[in-house]
């Protein structure tokens, strides 16, 4: 077998615990209302229970770092699918809020140790030119997790209730176990020098780059299909449960038209990624300002092109990774990963956080959702910023080379 089908298989494998991964995530979202009925939460006990997991997910994003450069992938992808699991069997038999938060600490710890674990695989088993598209593909694949948990999970929990639905998302991650542990190999790698590695990826400004890159992107789209976007969708659309769950898919499966294009534009035109992250964010923000202004109900057409528009985010935010690849040593490329992820996680759990105090201080969607705004801005900002800063040290670098 050569070695790139090798790396074919392992990695197939490693994305098969990040599609399960994904669906653990998004578990919630998508059963936002009927968690707040079992544990007797408002709109921001509620985000708060959402965005205790992210806070979890990007706090651990920079340890996990150092920790797959240390130990590699396929103990970290072990360990998180082991987590996830946990997490979900106390998610299925939990009543009360201290329980369900416990729950989704775990859920959000596993699900740090996953997503770097892959892309530090991507990063050291295949060429610089492939590298983005097969980042972008892991996306797509992951994504797969994301439809699960839409409209498959809802339709589970009408059917079987609270407790078997999450024990049998639990047994997803016992499958996803199963599968790294017999399928994926890799070399071990070296010893690595944690504070050294963490520093010098902190004090790259393509490091940075990649952070803000995600972060503007990421945080609209993942807020909607997280935690947001299915209440909105109800409540304030007047859309019915199956149709918002729908929706939701429709968002998911979207997305996946974008992947290898932004993958197969990121490694043929390097030099035009930071324009596609700011156009992302132009037509993110039309296509919000849009459906915010619209007296009542959007129509069918323009829910359709806001939902295009939105589907964009996710595969637009793994450019950032791209940014973190780019400009940073083999060795160090975990931290790295972990720098961009942690930063996009904690502009979404901010995201979160806003919108659920403000549904609470004035009880309507419109208002709320509009604490996006100046999170774009100062990510687009910070953006063109640090594009500034890389483009400058990479040239320096040339010129002494």
């Amino acid at each position: 077998m050569t070695g790139e089908r090798k790396a074919l298989i392992f990695w197939l494998a490693a994305v098969a615990g990040y599609a399960v991964a994904v669906f653990q995530r998004q578990s919630l979202g998508v059963t936002g209302l009927d968690a707040a009925a079992r544990f007797a939460l408002g709109a921001t006990g509620l985000s708060a229970l959402a965005m205790l997991q992210l806070l979890v997910y990007a706090a651990m994003q920079v340890p996990v770092g150092i920790l797959v450069d240390r130990f590699g992938s396929k103990r970290m992808l072990l360990a998180g699918a082991l987590i996830m699991g946990w997490g979900q069997v106390m998610f299925a038999v939990s009543t009360g809020a201290l329980g369900a938060a416990a729950a989704r600490v775990l859920v959000g710890c596993g699900d740090a140790m996953t997503f770097i674990s892959v892309i530090r695989m991507i990063n050291l088993s295949f060429s610089p030119r492939r590298n983005p598209l097969m980042v972008q593909l892991t996306g797509l694949l992951g994504a797969i997790g994301g439809i699960a948990a839409a409209v498959p999970l809802i339709t589970a929990l009408h059917a079987y209730g609270w407790t078997p639905t999450f024990l049998g998302a639990a047994g997803l991650s016992g499958l996803a176990l199963l599968v790294v542990l017999v399928a994926l190999r890799e070399s071990r790698p070296g010893p690595a020098t944690a504070n050294r590695a963490l520093r010098a990826a902190w004090a790259e400004p393509g490091t940075r780059l990649g952070m803000w890159t995600h972060a503007a992107t990421q945080s609209s789209g993942a807020a909607f299909a997280l935690l947001w976007g299915y209440p909105f969708l109800v409540t304030d659309q007047g859309l019915s449960p199956r149709a918002a769950g729908a929706a939701l898919t429709a968002l998911t499966v979207l997305s996946l038209a974008y992947n290898p294009l932004f993958g197969w534009i990121a490694g043929r035109f390097p030099f035009r990624r930071s324009w596609m992250v700011l156009g992302i964010v132009g037509s993110t923000a039309t296509a919000w300002t849009a459906v915010l202004i619209w007296p009542g109900p959007a129509p069918g057409w323009l829910l359709a092109v806001f939902l295009a528009v939105l589907a964009a985010n996710g595969p637009g935010s793994v450019i950032g990774f791209d940014f973190a690849r780019t400009f940073n040593p083999a060795e160090r490329i975990g931290v790295a990963t972990g720098i961009v992820n942690g930063g996009g996680f904690l502009a979404t759990v901010s995201l979160l956080g806003l919108i659920g105090v403000g549904l609470d201080l004035h009880g309507d969607f419109r208002w709320a959702l509009a604490v996006q705004y100046p999170i774009w801005g100062l990510a687009v900002a910070q953006v063109l910023r640090y594009r500034t800063r890389a483009r400058l040290r990479a040239r320096l670098a040339e010129a002494t080379a």
